[in-house]
């Protein structure tokens, strides 16, 4: 088991890494380090980078047995960014910056390209995992 948790936590940082640049591009960094009361760059990649890592572990946890080919590591990949995405920016961000849950902003073109990046963050996830753990 610990190497697929390894598994998770490479792919965790992978996808982190791609799905943080897209937020860097993006300018999100800031409202990222916002959830633990600060507003650096540098913090909010290293709490975008937390939360990466344990959502890779926490996918292994709820995955591992599914994920037997590259084909259901993209599949179940993709499912779980789209699961962090309503989980993350439509309900828990919002709700700890003191927005309320966002569900009715959720087709708007900026949580659009936050959907784009976690569903990248999700099959990068998923592929990374199956790759390092497919002998296992």
């Amino acid at each position: 088991m610990s190497q697929k948790i390894m598994g998770g936590v490479m792919g965790g940082i992978v996808g982190g890494m791609i799905f943080g640049m897209l937020m860097q591009m993006m300018g999100m960094m800031p409202m990222i380090a916002k959830l633990v009361g600060g507003d650096t760059v540098i913090l909010g990649w290293i709490v975008h980078m937390v939360i990466s890592i344990a959502a890779g572990i926490l996918f292994v946890l709820v995955f591992s047995n599914m994920i037997v080919s590259y084909a259901s590591a993209t599949k179940y990949g993709l499912a779980y960014g789209v699961f962090w995405w309503i989980l993350g920016p439509l309900i828990l961000m919002p709700v700890i910056l003191g927005m309320g849950v966002q569900l009715q902003n959720a087709f708007g073109q900026t949580q659009l390209m936050s959907l784009m990046g976690h569903m990248i963050f999700g099959i990068t996830l998923g592929l990374v995992y199956h790759k390092l753990t497919k002998q296992v």
